[in-house]
């Protein structure tokens, strides 16, 4: 299977998503194994450490649908645009994917109709029910990358330029929070032609706003729960605001 979804028939306005909940590699691409040590498997190359769980946790909470992929991102990632010299990775952070090394316009054409197509076709359908939907991305990041500095921020809030009507106001909230560090926009622009909110929200005038968090925060189950009902209720505030 390419996805799940959680709370399909909530009635809730969000729809709370997770492009990089799981580090599975399904056995038919080359087996079930990349050929890389099951410690990068684990590592944030891999998937979103700790981002299933909040936004499972963030969706219960805000009453709202959650769709989450089941495949690695070192597969295919679901947050690229189709196009996207980087849809199927051979190198991260300092990582070889051997099993990408060479792949053939074949083998992505395949994973594009079994896993990313799928996944995506979902997230439309999820998102179409409701005529006022918000998408709430959930992502996490590592603290340091290698060879970088480490990162100060706890939480991220990514938006594109051409849309920054919730975002802005999330960040300003956020900010009010005194033991926050919060990056606008950062660690990443959240800018990215053909990526799931471009498709998603950007192009069909849709509310959305991308969420970072920093992975050793949300490394266990009580850690995660901690951060939704944490921003479950910014959330809402946010929106009622507009």
């Amino acid at each position: 299977m390419a996805f799940t979804i959680d709370g399909e028939h909530r009635p809730g306005r969000w729809l709370v998503t997770c492009d990089h909940a799981s580090n599975r590699v399904p056995p038919w691409v080359n087996g079930g194994d990349l050929g890389i040590p099951a410690e990068d498997m684990a590592r944030h190359i891999a998937w979103d450490v700790g981002a299933a769980g909040v936004a499972r946790e963030l969706g219960r909470l805000l009453d709202s649908p959650v769709i989450l992929s089941d495949f690695s991102r070192l597969v295919i990632d679901p947050n690229r645009g189709e196009d996207d010299p980087t849809l199927v990775m051979q190198l991260y952070d300092g990582t070889i994917i051997p099993a990408n090394r060479g792949i053939t316009p074949a083998a992505v054409e395949e994973r594009l109709d079994r896993l990313y197509r799928p996944y995506h076709a979902a997230y439309a359908r999820l998102a179409a029910l409701r005529p006022d939907r918000v998408i709430v991305a959930i992502h996490s990041f590592t603290p340091c990358l290698k060879g970088r500095p480490p990162r100060p921020w706890q939480v991220g809030v990514l938006y594109s330029h051409l849309d920054e009507r919730f975002s802005k106001p999330l960040i300003a909230r956020l900010k009010q929070e005194a033991d926050l560090c919060v990056g606008d926009n950062e660690p990443y622009s959240g800018h990215l032609p053909g990526d799931a909110i471009d498709r998603h929200a950007l192009r069909l005038g849709r509310h959305n706003t991308l969420i970072e968090l920093r992975n050793d925060l949300i490394a266990d189950p009580a850690q995660q729960a901690r951060w939704a009902a944490r921003l479950a209720p910014i959330l809402t505030e946010v929106m009622e605001s507009l």
